[in-house]
């Protein structure tokens, strides 16, 4: 493009209950430059034996939430994965591994029964402790972590089956999860239900801890948070799914900051077990409750009298007896950045997405298993270029093709054709920085057969024109010299071309100046969704562009100075068509070293002059670094940006400033459906 263009009493009678499915969206990844993302390398080792190659992209991933929080010496939550990875199916190898001083990732690939009954594995710190696929089940018993013992993830597991027969036992401590006194524990992804006592207890002064997209159901005593006089714990309990429980759901007591939000709490009519009460503040607890929903819950939310309890956005639907709030609680903002999906989404949103995944800790034997075709510069794998891969890729196929492409550079064009969808390209390196795929054409440079120019879409390093599309863990680049072709007509240098609807990019770099990144669709009249996170983009001059809808979260955004050393640039220009929605930037910073107020957050693009377009960029609920001008929008090619859609949200940093004329911002109603699941539109990427 031209830089002109411009989350009582029970009646039961011993029917177990079925709760949920495998599901969907990605947990957070990490942000951090050049560290992996990666992917794990084929590994035909068995049982416990340990792999020394870098932890797969799951085992990468870090807690959000109170979870995520620097504190008591602790730099967020991400467990074992500075350890060795390790795959176990018999309950000495998971104890012996959980219980080690090292840091582990655990991989349990198959259903474990604890001897005896009842026990409770003491995990030791920096453990990442999950299952394989659907696979990993612990029957019978469940965790323990004690006093101190910190950074801990217990993810896609199946927890059940501790349960001796006693509906209120008070002889049993069977619990899935007990915490006393540990802090910095990441509970995401689970199957909890049918335990003897709690599904988890949180007890002690037990702090930093984040339970997330879990399933809990099929017991009396569900979520109990407590067991102290000390107001000092802070949890943070989202997305999770609370079906046919009695009670603590959760009971919070003497918390400090309590944030429970976009949670489903569900009672059916004419089933065994009958809720007593939902969401129950007690002591001095300060709790901040939003986007719930309750279906069914007698007693909904109930608070002590010494407790604080802001309710926003719940909804309740059959509900019965106490609904309360009131106090003064807290900002969980100003601990860490969230967003909330909307209250109307819940529902059908943790039916799909909570509990354990499918794809997620598959251990390297069943991702061996799908089609995988290898790259390696020096011969060693099957293919000495990524794009003989692509072309290795049957016409039409229906399954995943994952391109597994050794660390190195590749100076190349790529290309993924319409007619080869489910293709995975990933780089097997510790750091995306390791496999490097790059060219340095520009739109005004004359092709080789001297049929014309590339022009800025034929300018792109790699083009992916297939829907399904997944990269990740690898850089894309375009390192065309602008101050060596000064004179060229047509600096527009694409890295990465994307005309395709359903593109995941995980843990990825884009890096060039003009032009980097090209988010298109196949017509002006197809859909195009693209979902970057944790990812690198890196340019100067409308390097975000094109018509697709797009997500780009949790990613850094870094403005580069112009090859003449001058700081000014724009970093978005959507082309978006009426109707459909662009460019939604959301928990990312956008920052570099140019001069400060230099950049345009963005610019309508109404390419070829087409006023029937509606170009939208949304940026929300980001740090803006002193780079991004006071006045973030500007007019392009004779469109005025205040005829199209850029709006802001909950945006903080230098570059960050106040609602006005020149720089609106969305209310919190328009918020609510300018958002990645509003975006995405009921596509959940997953990595395959």
């Amino acid at each position: 493009m031209a830089e002109t263009r411009g989350k009582a009493r029970h009646r039961r009678r011993g029917k177990a209950l079925v709760i949920g499915v495998p599901a969907a969206l990605a947990a957070a990844g990490i942000l951090a430059y050049g560290t992996a993302f990666g992917v794990f390398g084929t590994d035909t080792r068995t049982e416990a034996e340990a792999a020394d190659t870098p932890a797969p992209a799951w085992a990468r991933a870090v807690a959000d939430g109170f979870a995520s929080v620097d504190a008591l010496g602790q730099k967020g939550t991400y467990g074992g994965r500075d350890g060795k990875t390790v795959t176990v199916r018999t309950l000495a190898d998971l104890e012996k591994y959980a219980t080690a001083p090292e840091p582990y990732v655990i991989v349990v690939a198959g259903t474990i029964t604890m001897n005896p009954v009842g026990k409770e594995i003491k995990v030791a710190s920096d453990k990442t402790i999950i299952g394989s696929g659907t696979s990993g089940h612990i029957v019978g018993g469940g965790f323990f972590l004690g006093p101190g013992v910190h950074n801990v993830i217990i993810r896609n597991l199946t927890i059940r089956d501790a349960y001796q027969g006693v509906w209120n036992d008070k002889e049993h401590d069977f619990d899935a999860v007990q915490m006393d006194g540990a802090h910095h524990v990441w509970i995401d992804h689970n199957d909890l239900r049918h335990m003897a006592d709690g599904l988890i207890d949180s007890r002690k002064d037990t702090t930093y801890v984040t339970v997330s997209w879990n399933r809990l159901g099929n017991n009396n005593k569900t979520f109990g948070i407590g067991w102290t006089e000390n107001v000092t714990a802070d949890l943070t309990i989202h997305h999770n799914w609370f079906r046919e429980t009695e009670q603590r759901n959760p009971s919070t007591d003497n918390v400090a900051h309590a944030h429970l939000y976009n949670n489903l709490l569900q009672d059916d009519p004419g089933t065994d077990i009958t809720s007593s009460y939902g969401n129950y503040a007690r002591g001095r607890t300060r709790m901040v409750l939003e986007n719930s929903v309750f279906q069914g819950v007698n007693n909904p939310v109930i608070k002590d009298a010494g407790a604080a309890l802001v309710q926003r956005g719940n909804v309740f639907s059959g509900t019965t007896g106490r609904n309360e709030s009131g106090g003064t609680a807290f900002d969980p903002k100003a601990y860490y950045p969230y967003t909330l999906d909307p209250t109307a989404a819940v529902p059908a949103l943790l039916k799909s997405g909570a509990g354990p995944r499918s794809s997620l800790g598959t251990t390297p034997a069943a991702a061996a298993a799908a089609t995988t075709l290898t790259v390696a510069k020096d011969g060693r794998g099957r293919f000495t270029s990524v794009q003989k891969a692509v072309d290795a890729v049957p016409a039409g196929n229906t399954s995943r093709v994952v391109i597994r492409v050794a660390p190195g550079v590749y100076r190349e064009t790529v290309r993924i054709p319409s007619n080869k969808p489910h293709v995975t390209i990933e780089g097997t390196g510790g750091s995306r920085k390791d496999t490097v795929i790059v060219e340095g054409h520009a739109s005004g440079m004359t092709k080789p057969d001297g049929s014309g120019t590339y022009g800025t879409g034929g300018s792109a390093t790699v083009a992916v024109e297939a829907d399904d599309v997944q990269a990740r863990n690898l850089t894309i680049s375009n390192d065309f010299d602008e101050a060596a072709n000064r004179n060229l007509n047509g600096h527009q240098a694409v890295a990465l071309r994307t005309a395709a609807d359903r593109i995941l990019l995980d843990g990825v770099i884009v890096t060039g100046d003009q032009d980097t990144l090209l988010l298109d669709t196949a017509a002006k009249d197809r859909i195009g969704r693209v979902y970057m996170t944790g990812s690198y983009v890196t340019g100067n001059v409308d390097f975000v562009f094109g018509r697709a809808t797009a997500v780009i979260d949790k990613s850094v955004l870094t403005l580069k100075k112009r090859w003449d050393g001058t700081s000014a640039g724009y970093v978005t220009a959507p082309s978006t068509p009426a109707g459909r929605k662009g460019f939604l930037i959301t928990r990312s910073t956008v920052n570099g070293d140019v001069t400060a107020g230099s950049f345009h957050l963005g610019r309508p693009w109404h390419a070829g002059g087409d006023a029937s377009l509606d170009p939208q960029t949304t940026v929300r609920d980001s740090v803006l670094g002193a780079a991004v001008k006071p006045t973030p929008w500007t007019d392009m090619g004779g469109f005025s940006w205040k005829a199209d859609r850029f709006a802001e949200y909950r945006n903080t940093g230098p570059g960050s400033g106040p609602a006005g004329p020149e720089r609106p911002h969305l209310t919190a109603a328009g918020a609510a459906a300018q958002d990645t699941a509003h975006w995405l539109d009921g596509w959940t990427p997953a990595a395959g």
